[in-house]
């Protein structure tokens, strides 16, 4: 497994944020054994660090991983993160001064070739790695993403655009030091010229221009050159390796055709979900009659039927199947039966106070709503689905706690939401 490393010394960069355009500052400090990799926002309180982890990451519209820290976000986060897995940096605190990290030449190479110069140091301490023992994988038609048993860490990429202005391209690689450094880390970030107009337009892709960005018409960049031929999938190659160190270093064969930002997330929760029963015994499975003992809530406002996979304060996997005879269902699309969104957000948040309320410390208390935050709604749920919300707490402190919740009918996304708890005596 070898044993973990850090930098030898602290070492900063400067430059332009590709989406926000603002002159930012980064200074990457070593850190010891098992701390892992941390943000903080120094302009902000630089006293706060976020360890990263997929429940402290935020979507959102701009086509990148941002980091919830404090207050505030880091954008952009996946080459430097792609950086940390692919030379096997195991511990790191990074400090911002914005809320982007420095776009640089659109690549990871500058990372790279400073980290190579300072030096890496090696600690007491033995590398963690998970190894996937069984298939773990996103279907969503044409876009998928899927990880296979293996002995080391490789990557299968398949780029299909559909579009002239962008041909196909295929890549697979073992992920070593010596590969990311040559074949990955000087690949630059890349859109279609149709797309660049429409991020410009939308306030997005202020830091980025032709020189930093491959933009391509008719299958060639804009006054820029290739460094490789098939520069646009090795790029994807180094995203989907940043996104998946959220997870740390994971053994296993990655297969993505045609997958992002968002579809590697939800594999990284995926493999996360694996990763928390190696960590700790979880308990059995139960009904409504003990989900009743924890929660205030019945007849006809429990809107949760099981629980499995349950980790008191952690998170839970919370059932609900959805019949006719729901008492909604007399007034809400009659004709055309659809289980109300609202309802989803209040099955989740029920799933959440069942974590949170099965804490011993806080059993018989009551869990009040704060805030829901990222309420999407992804497709409808009817009459015989069964709708299964995977919950988990992103924030835990002694009167409250913070949750977010994704709910599926079987691997389709329906609803995700974040929502935000007080914890009170009764």
């Amino acid at each position: 497994m070898g044993k973990q490393r850090t930098l030898r010394e602290k070492v900063s960069f400067r430059g332009q944020g590709l989406h926000t355009g603002q002159q930012v500052e980064m200074t990457v400090h070593p850190s010891g054994p098992d701390t892992g990799i941390s943000f903080c926002r120094a302009d902000l309180d630089p006293a706060f660090k976020v360890r990263v982890a997929v429940e402290n990451v935020r979507q959102d519209e701009m086509r990148q991983t941002a980091l919830v820290v404090g207050t505030g976000m880091v954008r952009t986060i996946e080459h430097l993160m792609a950086t940390f897995h692919g030379l096997g940096i195991d511990n790191a605190v990074v400090e911002v001064m914005g809320d982007e990290l420095p776009g640089m030449d659109g690549s990871a190479i500058e990372y790279v070739r400073t980290f190579q110069q300072i030096g890496l140091t090696e600690q007491a301490a033995e590398r963690r790695i998970f190894e996937i023992k069984e298939p773990v994988y996103v279907d969503q038609g044409e876009q998928s993403i899927m990880i296979l048993p293996s002995p080391g860490l490789s990557v299968s990429y398949t780029l299909s655009y559909k579009d002239q202005d962008l041909s196909d391209q295929y890549l697979t690689l073992s992920i070593l030091p010596e590969i990311f450094e040559r074949e990955l880390a000087p690949a630059r970030t890349f859109c279609l010229k149709k797309e660049a107009e429409y991020l410009l337009s939308q306030g997005f892709g202020k830091g980025a221009n032709v020189q930093n960005t491959l933009v391509f018409e008719r299958n060639l960049p804009l006054e820029n050159k290739l460094r490789f031929e098939n520069e646009a999938c090795r790029h994807k190659i180094m995203d989907l390796l940043g996104d998946l160190f959220l997870a740390g270093f994971v053994r296993g064969h990655v297969i993505a055709v045609r997958s992002g930002h968002a579809l590697n997330l939800e594999l990284v929760r995926k493999i996360v979900m694996q990763q928390k029963p190696n960590s700790a015994p979880l308990p059995e499975a139960f009904g409504v009659q003990e989900i009743q003992k924890i929660l205030p809530h019945r007849y006809p406002f429990l809107f949760v039927d099981r629980i499995s996979h349950f980790v008191p304060g952690v998170s839970a996997t919370g059932y609900k199947l959805v019949t006719m005879n729901d008492y909604f269902f007399q007034g809400h699309f009659p004709d055309h039966p659809v289980l109300p969104g609202v309802i989803m957000i209040e099955a989740m948040a029920q799933v959440g106070g069942v974590i949170m309320l099965g804490k011993p410390e806080n059993r018989g208390k009551i869990a009040y709503f704060m805030s829901i935050d990222s309420a999407k709604f992804r497709a409808p749920v009817v009459p015989g689905d069964e709708l299964r919300m995977e919950v988990q707490v992103i924030r835990n402190r002694a009167r409250t706690g913070q949750c977010v919740g994704r709910a599926y009918v079987g691997e389709k996304l329906v609803c995700e939401a974040e929502v935000k708890f007080a914890v009170v005596d009764k």
